[in-house]
């Protein structure tokens, strides 16, 4: 089956390649309204081209082009396709079309870099846009024809799984630090083995990813937990070093060793992965969450996990007995990635029993404020109190509560 869904997709990139599309075409033709001369006015570039060329599916796509961001929006205004101002200041603009989203980004060279942005001033020349890009499979131009322009070589590299700096790496690399992640992701993408020039030039630099933004560093560490491949990253010491070196938080790599057969239930799942590498009895989740600030929704679910895995620990009949009481605790989610968590740390898995956790549904409480208040209680605080006593006695006693244990405690409370 997936041998015949690779040669679908080949013959569909080969006969319905992406840049026919009707979209693009008129995207294209309001591009080059009223240019004069022969010379390409915009290009495909990036992710989009790379995955063409290794028929992969293709979801945003990047274009370059000679036009100033000023004079894109000139061109798409009162046209069907909006514009949002994504990166004006480094001469990117966002259209959003029928599907799909585009990013148009004028040529640049670098004036000046610090390790964490450039200055840049635009341009109209090709190969000096592609001096500037970071690895040469990124610096690979498409025209509207299909026709390459590959001025760094990277279908070479490409085609032989390489990923390569432009030019000197250690050049590259101290213009943004960012691009030793980005290096990491890139090559656990393509399965590329660093060579030690690469490598030295990586370790020499690496204190400088210090001087990045953490918003900047977590945005692209979630790239590279989401990759389908992420856990291969076990076999690949030279890309973990860098991982664990930046990420010191990500303490816990051999349970994702330990979990390395049942991969397919971890990929892309970057709150799984984030729990499995920074939980544990000794508050480490906590630096991680100080540090690199993720959403609030993240760290709400990541103390969550934390302090099941405490209870874990405290419990022998967690998993046992007590499975629908946690789960009524703690919810479905945060149960399963648990479960998960703590096969990581054993050799032997027992990851059937995840179907016994998927299968388990705790009742709902049958009683809220409404029915207090129906039998005499009053609104106020001393009522949610109350609430949440009988739900805790009636979750301890195996989800049951007799209406006179409720009919005593209501007595209780109104003679007090």
């Amino acid at each position: 089956m997936l041998l015949k869904l690779n040669i679908f997709k080949i013959l569909r990139s080969k006969f319905f390649p992406f840049y026919k599309s009707s979209e693009l075409k008129e995207i294209f033709k309001i591009l080059e309204k009223d240019h004069q001369n022969s010379d390409e006015v915009a290009m495909f570039v990036g992710g989009c081209v790379r995955n063409y060329l290794k028929n992969k599916d293709i979801n945003d796509i990047d274009l370059a082009t000679i036009l100033t961001p000023d004079q894109i929006k000139q061109k798409f205004e009162n046209t069907k396709f909006k514009v949002v101002e994504t990166g004006i200041g480094h001469g990117s603009i966002t259209l959003l079309g029928k599907n799909l989203k585009y990013e148009i980004t004028t040529l640049r060279k670098d004036i000046k870099t610090d390790g964490r942005h450039a200055e840049v001033e635009f341009s109209t020349d090709w190969t000096e846009d592609s001096e500037r890009r970071d690895f040469t499979i990124n610096a690979i131009y498409l025209n509207k024809k299909g026709k390459i322009f590959d001025p760094q070589l990277g279908v070479k590299d490409l085609n032989n799984n390489i990923v390569k700096f432009i030019g000197d790496p250690e050049k590259r690399i101290q213009e943004d630090y960012l691009r030793i992640l980005r290096f990491v992701r890139f090559s656990l993408t393509y399965g590329h083995q660093p060579e030690n020039t690469t490598m030295r030039s990586i370790r020499l630099n690496i204190k400088g990813i210090s001087k990045v933004s953490k918003e900047r560093i977590l945005i692209e560490a979630n790239k590279i937990l989401k990759l389908s491949n992420f856990i291969e990253i076990c076999k690949n010491n030279n890309l973990k070093e860098i991982f664990e070196i930046i990420f010191q938080e990500f303490k816990y790599f051999k349970r994702l060793e330990n979990l390395y057969k049942f991969k397919e239930k971890l990929n892309k799942d970057i709150f799984l992965l984030t729990a499995i590498l920074v939980v544990d009895d000794k508050k480490n989740h906590e630096y991680f969450v100080h540090k690199y600030k993720p959403s609030n929704n993240f760290i709400k679910k990541l103390n969550s996990i934390a302090k099941s895995y405490e209870a874990s620990l405290k419990n022998k009949d967690f998993f046992k007995k007590d499975l629908k009481k946690n789960i009524y605790i703690f919810g479905k989610e945060i149960i399963t990635t648990l479960f998960l968590l703590k096969e990581s740390e054993k050799v032997k898995n027992n990851i059937e029993f995840l179907d016994t956790i998927q299968k388990t549904e705790p009742p709902k409480f049958p009683y809220n404020g409404d029915y207090l208040i129906s039998r005499g209680l009053k609104e106020g605080k001393e009522l949610g109190d109350i609430l949440n006593y009988l739900e805790e006695k009636w979750i301890n006693d195996n989800f049951k509560i007799d209406e006179s244990e409720i009919s005593s405690v209501i007595t209780k409370r109104k003679n007090i």
